[in-house]
């Protein structure tokens, strides 16, 4: 299974924020760190705000936080989110599959087992875990920065 680009961003995105050690963060520090879209980026933002996964604050001394602790922010559930219904082949979706062995095909089953399986690994990892290197992430940021920025 692939994520979205959307989802993708979605989590680096809340990586960064919670790796800073400040807790703050802006759209344009994560666009340039991750070499992305700022106007990409604010679309995710706003719907990982909407979703109760960060604090959003316009203006000077404004930017992004965490809206509750990072070992509450569950992985698997920004994912599932994220993704929506996650349909692993055509033949998930009801009344458009032009597949001619859909009614016979054990592959539908083996696949949405999968995708089940792909959840729950996910599930059992907050964000927390994802910054427990902290020091090496923001290396590899200051890294990525242009000069003038770093």
């Amino acid at each position: 299974m692939r994520l979205t680009s959307f989802t993708d961003y979605g989590l680096r995105v809340l990586i960064y924020v919670a790796a800073q050690p400040e807790g703050r963060a802006t759209i344009a520090e994560i666009a340039a760190a991750f070499a992305v879209s700022e106007n990409h980026l604010t679309k995710v933002v706003h719907f990982l705000g909407k979703s109760g996964y960060l604090h959003t604050t316009r203006g000077r001394g404004g930017g992004l936080r965490l809206a509750r602790p990072a070992d509450h922010i569950n992985v698997g559930e920004v994912v599932q989110r994220a993704e929506g219904v996650v349909v692993a082949a055509e033949c998930f979706e009801p009344g458009s599959s032009a597949c001619v062995i859909a009614g016979g095909c054990r592959l539908q089953g083996a696949l949405a087992e999968a995708v089940k399986a792909f959840h729950a690994v996910l599930a059992q990892y907050t964000l927390q875990d994802m910054i427990a290197n902290r020091a090496s992430l923001i290396r590899v940021w200051n890294r990525a920065l242009p000069r003038s920025a770093a």
